[in-house]
């Protein structure tokens, strides 16, 4: 399965999409030409004299703020992302297989949350205990398991109303061992497929966060943030807002890119 998966070029660029922004967001810093937080030029100063992406709207070096400021997204989104989808699938497969009033007590739940608009309820918090990456992990995960939870029943009820699966229910085997060992697998697509556009959302959401300035604070370079600081000057220096850009939409595609070539893999595996 494993040489299956890597054969896809679909994953291979994925995987590479995603290397290659990991890398720069967790080691970037060190190759740093200048230093991200200080000051160097005059603000929003063209492309040149050692300056690869001119300056900001502080004059301090956008290659070097580019290169220092994906760590906390390098590991925020994909964290919040893994989170969301471990719950959301335990809810909707709980509902899925035991339905009656487990499933509408579950679903009712996940409608309770889906009423809070997710970036809403983090600058509720947000304002309120401050920008913690911990806090804001956690929100962003409530904020993704409904619609992981509705996904994940709707893909697993079909499985649950399978013959063997009334059958060993019959027979008395315990939920848990049925929904691990005989539904789980079989919606192993839709999960990959969940954990890429989950990805793509909780990208969306922290980067907004940092855009309106309620995520990681200044003068500590975050590539949402940079987006919203240099906003003003886009006309002036637009390097300064695309190359942030540039970085979250590489990350994300890569992430995507990943989901979708493994379920087609598990999807053309299951199919022989």
């Amino acid at each position: 399965m494993l040489a299956r998966f890597l054969a896809s070029n679909q994953v291979r660029w994925g995987i590479g999409l995603v290397v290659l922004t990991t890398l720069l967001a967790c080691f970037g810093g060190l190759l740093a030409p200048y230093s991200p937080t200080d000051p160097i030029t005059t603000p929003y100063a063209p492309p040149g004299g050692g300056l690869l992406l001119g300056s900001d709207q502080l004059g301090r070096d956008v290659l070097s703020r580019v290169l220092a400021g994906g760590v906390s997204l390098a590991w925020m989104a994909p964290l919040s992302a893994v989170l969301s989808v471990a719950v959301g699938a335990a809810v909707g497969l709980a509902a899925a297989f035991y339905a009656g009033w487990t499933e509408t007590i579950l679903m009712r739940a996940m409608d309770v949350l889906l009423a809070f608009p997710g970036i809403l309820m983090a600058l509720m918090f947000v304002s309120v205990f401050g920008p913690s990456p911990w806090l804001l992990v956690t929100l962003v995960v409530l904020a993704l398991i409904p619609g992981v939870a509705r996904v994940i029943r709707g893909a697993a009820r079909p499985i649950c109303d399978r013959e063997f699966v009334l059958w060993a229910r019959s027979v008395g085997i315990p939920g848990r061992r049925m929904i691990v060992r005989e539904v789980l697998p079989n919606i192993t697509s839709p999960l990959l497929v969940e954990l890429g556009v989950r990805l793509m959302w909780a990208v969306g959401i922290l980067a907004s966060i940092s855009f309106i300035g309620y995520g990681i604070q200044p003068p500590t370079p975050d590539w949402g943030l940079m987006v919203s600081e240099n906003r003003t000057g886009l006309a002036t220096q637009p390097w300064a807002v695309l190359a942030p850009i540039v970085m979250i939409v590489l990350f994300t595609v890569g992430g995507n890119l990943i989901a979708e070539g493994g379920a087609r893999v598990i999807a053309r595996t299951e199919g022989k």
